[in-house]
């Protein structure tokens, strides 16, 4: 079964978190029925936490259709949504829109309380994230949000919300044997103010995984975004030679454990500091035997160090939390999509 874990305030979620991105039509079509049917077995198997977002375009109101039509599952879910305003309006940003989109993720998501709202801001050139989080305390306070959390934060405007006085109790971020960019400096910044980290990305897009050992590096056009995203991160870890001898040495910890090399990934990164829950992407249930031995493989010691020593060789992308996504005229910056929030 799968683990629990506790955020600060007594907040209970589940370890793995069923992520919701990619039933946004993204990564095709989305059979509503079957998506439904599905989030009660991800229930069953002890993955009670679900994770969307106001700009993935209809999973709120799946979501909200789920909590309708199983009552029995939906009384044991924890629902995280994030509020991410459009790129074009961060300097408009006003109480009432706040409340607006705040409001509208109650109606989708059919819910007197929003369990998490994870903030996001794209740019901080644009200096009112601060008071934006507060009109979300505000929020918090009046009874319209349980949790408060950060999304792509860097350590030093985290911090700032922190000394503004905002509860801030988790924070959603990329990590994955390829992206440590957590390590440089926020896991010690969270684990100093009790924020604990819900991480995404811990099998790249799926690149972490048995389909992609011994395989030519691919050229031109991914399949989808996602992959497109997480090979420019291994082209940031040492290119695809050195990540061919990553995927080798995890593929001999997984057969130690009898499972895959995607859910020794998503393992070693729950071992890290700080973190509380990883993120799984996914469409159906396909994949959610292998997602349940998540709640099963226990790292030894020998074998984290073993990791260790294979991550160390791969320097990974450089920087704070989502700097290189927030270069707009970058290789990562380009390949984002700034205004999917707009009422």
């Amino acid at each position: 079964m799968i683990g629990r874990t506790t955020l600060a305030g007594g907040y209970e979620l589940s370890r793995i978190i069923k992520g919701g991105w990619h039933l946004a039509g993204g990564h095709g079509e989305i059979d509503r029925v079957a998506a439904k049917r599905d989030m009660a077995q991800f229930v069953d198997a002890g993955i009670t936490t679900f994770d969307c977002a106001d700009i993935y375009t209809g999973v709120e109101e799946l979501i909200g259709e789920f909590r309708t039509e199983y009552p029995s599952h939906a009384a044991k879910v924890q629902v995280h949504t994030k509020f991410v305003p459009d790129l074009d309006i961060l300097g408009r940003i006003e109480r009432d829109y706040v409340e607006r989109i705040i409001d509208r993720s109650l109606t989708r998501l059919r819910v007197q309380c929003l369990d998490l709202v994870q903030f996001h801001w794209w740019d901080y050139a644009v200096p009112r994230y601060v008071e934006t989080a507060l009109e979300l305390e505000r929020l918090r306070r009046a009874g319209k949000i349980a949790n408060i959390g950060v999304t792509n934060f860097d350590v030093p405007r985290l911090a700032e919300l922190i000394a503004a006085g905002v509860p801030i109790v988790s924070h959603q971020l990329q990590y994955s044997v390829l992206d440590r960019r957590a390590e440089h400096g926020m896991a010690a910044y969270c684990k100093q103010h009790g924020i604990g980290l819900l991480c995404y990305g811990t099998v790249a897009g799926g690149f972490l995984s048995e389909r992609w050992i011994d395989v030519p590096e691919p050229t031109g056009d991914l399949a989808n975004r996602s992959l497109t995203k997480y090979k420019l991160i291994i082209d940031d870890s040492g290119g695809w030679p050195a990540f061919q001898l990553l995927l080798a040495g995890l593929s001999l910890v997984a057969a130690r454990h009898d499972c895959d090399i995607a859910t020794i990934a998503t393992s070693y990164i729950l071992t890290r500091a700080s973190v509380c829950a990883a993120i799984i992407g996914a469409t159906n249930v396909l994949h959610l035997p292998a997602h349940e031995k998540l709640g099963r493989v226990r790292l030894g010691a020998t074998e984290i160090s073993d990791i260790d020593a294979l991550v160390a060789g791969h320097q990974g992308p450089r920087g704070d939390v989502y700097d290189l996504e927030r270069e707009r005229e970058g290789r990562h910056g380009r390949i984002m999509k700034y205004n999917l929030s707009a009422t």
